[in-house]
């Protein structure tokens, strides 16, 4: 006797739903039984949310950020923002996070990636070129070094640094050590370390 199960359509649904970071078997499986029980609608709505992203949502040309296609983010087409003043991501998530202080008003770029040899990650695989095409073009402007402080991280931030020290410009690095309102004790070693090298006078 053949056993019981959902049909192809939702089978189909529950694997696509768990192809998705974060969503587990049970989890695909209990999002597509409230799509089919209670969300319909929602569901139709979403379909057609994704069908919209991945037509029309692209990359910046200038910095990397996601924008509408063929089209500018709003950073870089704002002209009140500072054009001598890059911060460098690793990806366009990372952006909103800096953006949502409210205290940056220079332009992003977004390399894409951290260089990660053991995953097959090289300089060539990111947007450093777009990058020193951008700072060659902005003689004596700031490149803030935004990327993760990981061992990818720091390979990516020296290998920038190196590439970055024959042009016109100033390297600097966000600083690093630790959270408001934390105590010491549950500060990791490394991060005290940072902590007390990047201490400034009051």
């Amino acid at each position: 006797m053949k056993a019981q199960d959902y049909p192809p359509a939702v089978l189909e649904l529950i694997a696509s739903l768990k192809r998705m970071p974060g969503v587990g078997s049970r989890g695909a499986e209990r999002l597509a039984l409230w799509f089919l029980q209670h969300g319909r609608n929602d569901a139709c709505r979403l379909s057609a949310a994704l069908t919209s992203a991945a037509q029309d949502i692209s990359t910046c040309p200038e910095c990397g950020f996601f924008t509408t296609a063929g089209e500018r983010c709003t950073a870089c087409d704002d002209p009140t923002r500072r054009a001598d003043l890059f911060c460098v991501v690793e990806q366009p998530t990372d952006v909103l996070p800096i953006e949502r202080c409210g205290t940056f008003r220079g332009l992003y770029h977004c390399l894409g990636g951290k260089i990660s040899p053991l995953d097959g990650v090289m300089p060539e695989d990111l947007s450093v070129e777009k990058l020193l095409t951008r700072v060659r073009s902005a003689p004596g402007c700031e490149v803030i070094l935004a990327v993760g402080s990981d061992v990818e991280g720091e390979a990516t931030a020296l290998y920038l640094a190196e590439q970055l020290a024959a042009l016109n410009c100033t390297v600097t690095r966000i600083a690093q050590g630790m959270p408001a309102g934390a105590g010491l004790g549950h500060a990791d070693p490394i991060t005290l370390m940072r902590a007390l090298e990047g201490r400034r006078g009051l």
